[in-house]
C-alpha cells in the first residue's frame, strides 16, 4: 500500500512549522512535500536590522533542506487547485510547469501587500516583507546618504536625505529606528557640506506609535524615536506620492527620494479562486484548522481565519506568534486524519510583544510584564535567539562584531529598484530579466500577461521603445532609467507572511497600523502585517515574520540585453515593498516614458524584457487600468 501524499503550500511560519511537525510525527510513514518559491524559511522579524548593516541576509535565512531533511521541497508557485482531482499546478522558477498530487493538502501561502487607493505610492514606493526589499533599501538609503553628502544645493540634499516611512505598527516602527541610526552613523563619518543631518518621517493615522501595544511601552517607542530625531506624526498619512515628494493629509508637501510601505498585508489571493467560504480574504477553517467539508484540506496562518476559542465570535488575528502556533496544530490534526495522534482544536495564550529599536534599547512586554532599555533589549534578542529555527551562533557574532566594529556602508548594487515594484505578488523573490509569457496563459487586460507582466507597458516598466542604455528621465527621484522601473511581473514570496517581528505576543487585527485599516483610509497597517506578535507573513504569522508563499510566474533563462549608454542617474528611487502563491496577476499601472533615444542600445531585447541598467527611481506612471484599492479586503 502507497504511503499518503501530503502537500504544503508555502514555507512561511505556518507552513515551516507544519513541515518540521509532521516530518517528526509520521516518522517516514507519509511523503511529505513543500511546494515553496525560495529554498529558505525567513526570519522576517529580524529583517530591519538586515537593512541596518547589523546582520547579513544569509543569517536571517534559515534553510529548508538542511532543516527539514525527510521533507521533500519543490521550489516554484501554485498556479492554481484542483480539489476535486487532488492535485495542485505549480510553475518552477525557470519556467517548468508541473502538478503535484496530494491526500492531503495543507494551505499556508500567507499574505501580500495591502495597497490603499493612494496617488502614486504603487509606482514611487518600496514595501518591506523580504530580503530583496531589505537589500535595495540598504543600498537605496546608503546611496541617497552619499549623494546628499556630495551635493552644493541644500533643497537637493535636503530631499536626498529626507527619508518617509509610513506605518508606525512594528515594522515601520523598526525601520525607522534603526534607519535613523544606520544614518546617524554614516554623516558621522562624512559629514554633509551643507551642514544639514539625516531626517526620518514616521507617519501613521492611528493616534500613537504601536496602538496594539500597552500605552506605557508605546510612549516608550515614541521618546527613543524623538530622541534619534525622528519626526514621528500621528493621524497623519500620504494623500499623494510623486516622483520628487509627498503630499501629506493635512495639506503640508516633504521632498524625499524615499518612501517606504509598512501598512499592512491582506491574504493571498491564492485562496480565493477555490470558491470555498471566507471571511475578510480569509479561508474559514473549523477550530482544528480544517475546512469544513473538505476533509482533505487543512489551512493555517494568514489566509486562514481560525475561530477565536477564547474570544467566541472573533477570529485569531494575522500574526506571526498565532502562524506559527498554528502550524504545530495543523501538522498534529493532518497526522490524525491519517490515524496517527489525535486531534486538538487551537487554543492560544498571548506571550507579549517584544520591539527593537536598535542599539541596546527596546520596548517589550513579556507575560504582561512592561519592559524598557537595555533590559527590554536584553529579552528581545534573547527572545529572537530562542525563536529562530537556526544560525543562532551566526546571528549572535554579528551582534557581536556590531557592538565592537563599526558598519560597514557600502552599496553592493546586487538588487535594482524594478525587481522590488510594491505592487508585487511575492517580493520574496526579486523580479529578474527574462520572464517569457506562459505556455497556455492568455494575456490579462490591456496586454498584461499571467504573473503581472505586460505585453508592451509594465507598470513603471520600460515601454517598448525603451533600450538599455537610455539616459534615465529627467528629474525623476533617482530616477530608474525607463527600462529599469518596478512594476510588471513581481517577486514573488519568501518564506513567511508578512514580517512580524517574533514579538513574544499577537498582533491585534483591527484598528492598528498592525491592523486592518479602514477602507480608503490611507495609512494604518494592517493586520496581517507583523509576525509572532507583529507582521506575519507567507501564511504565517507568529513572531518571526516570513513569508511562505509559492511562487507563481517562472522565470526562464533568456538573452541579457547589452547595456549600452551612461545609463546617467538622475534623483534617487523611493524605497518601500511582499507575496504567495497562484496569486492574480498585478494590474498594470500604464506605461513609462524615457527621457531620450539610447546612446547605444545594442542588440533589441524583447519588449516584455527588463534589462539591466542604474538603479534609479522610476518616474511618475499614470494608472491606466482603474483599479481600486488592492488592500480593501
Amino acid at each position: 500500500m502507497s504511503r499518503p501524499r501530503i502537500v504544503i503550500v508555502g514555507a512561511g511560519f505556518a507552513g515551516y512549522r507544519t513541515a518540521r511537525t509532521l516530518s517528526r510525527l509520521t516518522r517516514h510513514q507519509a511523503d511529505i512535500t513543500l511546494l515553496n518559491p525560495t529554498d529558505y524559511f525567513l526570519y522576517l522579524p529580524l529583517l530591519p536590522q538586515v537593512a541596518a548593516g547589523i546582520l547579513e541576509p544569509r543569517r536571517v535565512s534559515v534553510s529548508l533542506s538542511g532543516t527539514l531533511p525527510h521533507v521533500r521541497l519543490v521550489l516554484g508557485e501554485a498556479d492554481g487547485i484542483d480539489l476535486d482531482g487532488h492535485t495542485v499546478r505549480y510553475t518552477g522558477p525557470e519556467g517548468e510547469e508541473g502538478t503535484l498530487p496530494f491526500d492531503r493538502l495543507v494551505l499556508a501561502a500567507g499574505s501580500v501587500n495591502k495597497l490603499l487607493p493612494i496617488p502614486g505610492v504603487a509606482e514611487h514606493a518600496h514595501g518591506f516583507r523580504g530580503l530583496p526589499e531589505a537589500l535595495y533599501l540598504r543600498d537605496h538609503v546608503t546611496r541617497q546618504v552619499e549623494l546628499a553628502a556630495a551635493a552644493d544645493d541644500r533643497a537637493e540634499c535636503a530631499a536626498r536625505c529626507t527619508f518617509v516611512v509610513v506605518g508606525a505598527g512594528y515594522t515601520g516602527t523598526e525601520v525607522a529606528a534603526h534607519g535613523a541610526m544606520y544614518t546617524d552613523a554614516q554623516v558621522r563619518k562624512h559629514p554633509m557640506r551643507t551642514g544639514m543631518r539625516p531626517r526620518w518621517m514616521l507617519l501613521d493615522v492611528a493616534p500613537r506609535v504601536l496602538p496594539e501595544m500597552d500605552e506605557r511601552l508605546s510612549r516608550t517607542a515614541e521618546r527613543v524615536l524623538r530622541q534619534r530625531g525622528v519626526d514621528v506624526r500621528m493621524g497623519t498619512s500620504v494623500q499623494e506620492a510623486t516622483h520628487d515628494g509627498v503630499v501629506l493629509t493635512d495639506g503640508s508637501t516633504v521632498d524625499t527620494r524615499t518612501l517606504v510601505w509598512c501598512v499592512g498585508v491582506r491574504p493571498d489571493p491564492l485562496v480565493e479562486s477555490l470558491g470555498l467560504p471566507m471571511e475578510r480574504g480569509r479561508l474559514l477553517v473549523d477550530p482544528h484548522l480544517q475546512v469544513p467539508g473538505r476533509p482533505e484540506l487543512f489551512a493555517c496562518g494568514d489566509v486562514a481565519a481560525v475561530p477565536d476559542l477564547n474570544q467566541p465570535g472573533q477570529y485569531t488575528p494575522m500574526t506571526a506568534q498565532h502562524a506559527w502556533r498554528h502550524g504545530k496544530v495543523c501538522a498534529q490534526n493532518v497526522a490524525a486524519s491519517l490515524g496517527i495522534g489525535e486531534r486538538r482544536a487551537y487554543r492560544h495564550r498571548d506571550m507579549g510583544f517584544v520591539v527593537d529599536l536598535g542599539g541596546a534599547k527596546a520596548a517589550a512586554n513579556p507575560l504582561g510584564l512592561p519592559m524598557s532599555g537595555p533590559a527590554a533589549g536584553a529579552v528581545t534578542r534573547g527572545y529572537h535567539l530562542a525563536a529562530m529555527p537556526g544560525n543562532r551562533v551566526r546571528v549572535a557574532a554579528d551582534w557581536l562584531l556590531d557592538a565592537v566594529l563599526p558598519r560597514q556602508a557600502v552599496q553592493l548594487g546586487l538588487v535594482r529598484s524594478w525587481s522590488v515594484p510594491l505592487e508585487s505578488s511575492s517580493p520574496e523573490v526579486a523580479r529578474v530579466p527574462g520572464r517569457p509569457d506562459r505556455p497556455g496563459k492568455d494575456a490579462g487586460p490591456t496586454g498584461q500577461r499571467p504573473g503581472g507582466e505586460q505585453t508592451k507597458h509594465r507598470p513603471g516598466g520600460e515601454s517598448a521603445r525603451n533600450r538599455p542604455g537610455g539616459a534615465p528621465e529627467k528629474g525623476r527621484p533617482g530616477a530608474e532609467s525607463a527600462t529599469n522601473q518596478p512594476g510588471g511581473e513581481s517577486a514573488k514570496n519568501q518564506p513567511g507572511a508578512e514580517p512580524a517581528k517574533a514579538q513574544p505576543s499577537g498582533e491585534p487585527a483591527k484598528n492598528q497600523p498592525g491592523g486592518e485599516p479602514a477602507k480608503n483610509q490611507p495609512g494604518g497597517e494592517s493586520a496581517g502585517g507583523r509576525s509572532h506578535g507583529g507582521r506575519a507573513k507567507g501564511g504565517q504569522s507568529g513572531s518571526p515574520r516570513a513569508s511562505g508563499k509559492p511562487r507563481r510566474a517562472a522565470e526562464a533563462a533568456g538573452p541579457r540585453p547589452a547595456r549600452g549608454g551612461s545609463g546617467k542617474p538622475g534623483k534617487a528611487s523611493r524605497a518601500a515593498g511582499a507575496g504567495s502563491a497562484g496569486k492574480r496577476p498585478t494590474a498594470p499601472s500604464g506605461p513609462s516614458r524615457s527621457a531620450g533615444p539610447p546612446a547605444d542600445p545594442g542588440p533589441e531585447p524583447p519588449a516584455h524584457q527588463p534589462p539591466p541598467g542604474p538603479d534609479i527611481a522610476p518616474g511618475p506612471v499614470k494608472r491606466t487600468d482603474g483599479r481600486a484599492a488592492e488592500g480593501d479586503s
